[in-house]
């Protein structure tokens, strides 16, 4: 039982420092901060996508972007070496975050390593954690950020962020992705992309 209050008290603490994001999003009629409807939407998918996750990786799923307002995008140089430095910075500052509020929890080292480990992507591929996380990650955007993301680029530009969204993905996390309720004119970027 304990373990269950432990990751309740732990998703609280990731929600309450996601509130603080002055970035909104309203879902079904509800307002929310950006990054606490991006958790509970990495949760659910978790829950449907790998129901048998670990303690490890529903954390980790959870407090996947913790914070991710403090380093805006545009705080770096808006060219692709920009933007692999900004992505290498977050992950290593949502590390940093999530073990503050894990170790505050109570949690041992050994589980707030490994979260470190998962938020920082290392062994993609390789380690099956990562790769379940990863899947979840891509499922999401291609659910609910696929289509807004789409109003902003040409067609030549989605279907290559689709073909490196498909190559980051497990089979499984592919043939989910293609069940997912997306848009007609989404679904025919994705079938160009994989063509």
């Amino acid at each position: 039982m304990a373990t269950v209050n432990k990751l309740k008290q732990a998703f609280d603490l990731f929600d309450k420092a996601n509130e603080q994001d002055p970035n909104k999003e309203t879902y079904q009629g509800k307002t929310y901060a950006k990054e606490v409807l991006y958790a509970m939407r990495m949760t659910k998918k978790l829950n449907s996508f790998a129901p048998n996750a670990s303690e490890t990786l529903k954390l980790t799923a959870r407090c996947q972007h913790i914070c991710r307002w403090e380093i805006p995008r545009d705080s770096y140089e808006m060219n692709r070496t920009g933007y692999l430095k900004w992505r290498q910075d977050l992950k290593k500052y949502h590390a940093k975050k999530a073990s503050e509020i894990l170790t505050a929890v109570g949690y041992d080292q050994n589980i707030i390593e490994k979260v470190a480990f998962l938020l920082e992507k290392k062994q993609l591929k390789k380690n099956e954690e990562t790769q379940t996380l990863e899947d979840v990650i891509c499922l999401v955007f291609l659910e609910y950020y696929f289509e807004p993301f789409a109003k902003k680029y040409s067609e030549e530009k989605l279907i290559d962020i689709l073909q490196k969204t498909w190559r980051k993905m497990s089979k499984e996390g592919q043939d989910a992705a293609l069940k997912l309720p997306l848009s007609k004119s989404s679904l025919e970027l994705v079938g160009k992309a994989l063509s």
